[in-house]
């Protein structure tokens, strides 16, 4: 049995790839998508255990995907990856209920891995 569902939701290849792989070996159930769109239709159709979710990604931005599922209503915690380290970024996400804030330049897989495993048991 999976140790929880995970929503990646990143535009570029090399890393979502790179994201499955590493949280498949950790046991991790996961699903991926590529866009806003895609995102804000996957947490419709199946919502996940905990979303890990890039900032910048085309047709609908991050934020966007936050706004339409507000803190209070989501039933699962977020993780923000981002390639920017502009502090209005890190507000932004704060104000809108994100758990866990990552500039990619900066995070290894590991503390990633970590942060999930962390807000995941905080759920059960």
């Amino acid at each position: 049995m999976a140790r929880g569902n995970i929503l990646i939701a990143e535009d570029d290849p090399v890393l979502r790839n790179l994201y499955v792989k590493k949280f498949t070996v950790g046991g991790f159930a996961i699903r991926t998508a590529t866009n806003g769109e895609e995102t804000i239709n996957a947490i419709t159709e199946q919502p996940p255990d905990l979303l890990i979710l890039d900032i910048h990604m085309p047709k609908v931005d991050g934020f966007a995907v936050l706004e339409k599922f507000p803190k209070g209503t989501r039933s699962f915690p977020v993780i923000v990856l981002t390639n920017f380290g502009d502090e209005k970024y890190r507000q932004r996400g704060e104000e809108l209920g994100v758990e866990g804030y990552f500039i990619k330049k900066d995070m290894t897989i590991r503390s990633l891995l970590d942060m999930t495993e962390k807000l995941l048991s905080s759920r059960r």
